[in-house]
């Protein structure tokens, strides 16, 4: 596959902006619904070995979002314009649903079968991901891989939680 040659983008900025503020949104909207410890239908649940506590969800998930975004980013100043990736972009803002469906679906809904449903098409997509971006930069492709080991960490979870609560 060739690669676009990478062309002097005044407006490029803007394209960076939008692929981190779609980041933030996603970030804030999962915030917004995740009571976390605070959430007494989360609280009432039984928890699987290794559930780390609430606050770690708190360090891990910026981190990660920084480093989508920052991956987005690489590979968007690679290509210098989203049109000439269309697939890899694609498939990054069809994580971005996925993985704020997971929020709404777990913690809103308290529907965790349906959010696991959501976490396995979303550990895919991720997959995906990891494998266009890398097409572009194997450096934004490795900044995907600890997001990567959190969603199925995350699957481990979801998937004891449906266990132990049946």
């Amino acid at each position: 596959m060739q690669r676009p040659k990478p062309r002097n983008n005044k407006s490029g900025w803007l394209s960076d902006l939008v692929l981190v503020g779609s980041v933030v949104v996603i970030a804030a909207l999962g915030g917004l619904v995740s009571g976390g410890d605070s959430d007494s239908w989360y609280q009432a649940l039984s928890k699987p070995p290794f559930n780390p506590p609430g606050y770690y969800f708190g360090i891990v998930w910026p981190v990660l979002y920084v480093m989508i975004a920052l991956s987005a980013v690489i590979v968007r100043r690679r290509v210098s314009y989203i049109e000439h990736a269309p697939t890899s972009f694609g498939i990054f803002y069809l994580q971005l649903c996925f993985n704020g469906a997971w929020s709404f679906l777990f913690f809103f809904f308290h529907r965790p079968v349906w959010a696991m449903i959501d976490l396995v098409a979303l550990w895919l997509i991720i997959v995906a991901m990891i494998f266009h971006f890398g097409k572009y930069s194997k450096f934004a492709a490795f900044l995907l891989v600890p997001y990567f080991l959190w969603v199925t960490f995350a699957g481990y979870l979801n998937g004891m939680i449906i266990w132990l609560n049946a």
